[in-house]
């Protein structure tokens, strides 16, 4: 058993070593940098920003999510048509998302475009116009976004489980924010959300394929070195979340099919023990019928 144990540590070790290394650094602002240079000729580059919708509250839900939809709509540098063909152009793919914890602007492009992805990465959240024809344009994007979401039952299962699991705090709330909030967010509103929380402590500039650290660090600098750390004032605290446990039931005898979610209260995301959870929760894997491939596609345990 001793040898096997050994052997068992040392192939670990050796798995370990094969992967690439993560490099962290820390910019004077806060912001923080890390990088995975895995030598190939593709990178992807973002920005992780802890700014969803559990840092809102009742009066500006949604905000998080709006400002992600008016990122991409113009800056003090590029039009809409000049970002999207300059994007093109590079043969690149821009993209973000907003979460319950966090908003993401990320890119995926070739290693050698890796300083132009960073200074439009940097543009769209620095420099948007958020302009107002722009603002009226996309409420109108969201309140049909909004629609499609409440037609799709998976959706709208998790909805109803973060706002029983997490009743009357930030974390029951939608990230889309409800239809009121929707139709009267301004760019005064924006602006606020913007300044309050793009910030270089809440901000991550992570990027991995084929990148240079040192490459990485020194365009972070010349791009948010000084400006996101004008935004005075301190970083808004957390809002607490108590977990409180319960049950809902919206039921419609209509319906051939029933949706159901059960959720128990676990570790958050800093904690080491979220690497065993996502462990177990590879090994159960997922499985419904709709499979083709037959019976073995899947764990046997999800089957189960």
């Amino acid at each position: 058993f001793g040898g096997n144990r050994l052997r068992s540590t040392q192939a670990a070790t050796q798995v370990v070593l094969n992967v690439p290394e993560t490099r962290v650094s820390r910019l004077d602002n806060g912001l923080r940098v890390a990088s995975e240079d895995s030598g190939i000729s593709t990178c992807t580059v973002g920005l992780w920003i802890d700014a969803g919708s559990r840092y809102e509250n009742e009066k500006n839900n949604g905000t998080a999510h709006f400002l992600e939809h008016m990122a991409f709509k113009g800056t003090k540098k590029r039009s809409q048509l000049d970002l999207e063909l300059e994007i093109e152009n590079m043969g690149a793919h821009l993209n973000a998302y907003t979460s319950r914890e966090q908003t993401v602007y990320y890119a995926k492009a070739f290693s050698k475009d890796l300083p132009r992805a960073v200074e439009i990465l940097a543009d769209i959240i620095q420099n948007s116009t958020l302009g107002e024809a722009e603002i009226e344009r996309e409420r109108g994007v969201i309140l049909r976004e909004m629609q499609e979401v409440e037609t799709n039952l998976q959706e709208v299962v998790f909805d109803y489980l973060h706002a029983t699991a997490y009743q009357n705090t930030a974390l029951g709330r939608t990230i889309l924010g409800p239809t009121e909030n929707i139709k009267s967010i301004n760019r005064k509103d924006l602006v606020d959300y913007i300044t309050t929380h793009y910030k270089g402590p809440r901000i991550v500039l992570a990027a991995a394929g084929g990148v240079s650290h040192d490459e990485l660090l020194e365009l972070a600098k010349f791009h948010f070195g000084d400006s996101l750390s004008s935004h005075k004032g301190e970083i808004p605290a957390l809002p607490p979340c108590k977990f409180t446990g319960s049950e809902i039931r919206v039921r419609d005898d209509k319906m051939p099919l029933a949706h159901i979610a059960v959720a128990v209260e676990a570790v958050g995301w800093a904690h080491p023990d979220t690497i065993c959870l996502m462990v177990a929760n590879t090994l159960i894997g997922n499985w419904d019928r709709s499979f083709g491939g037959g019976m073995n596609l899947s764990s046997k345990l999800a089957q189960l």
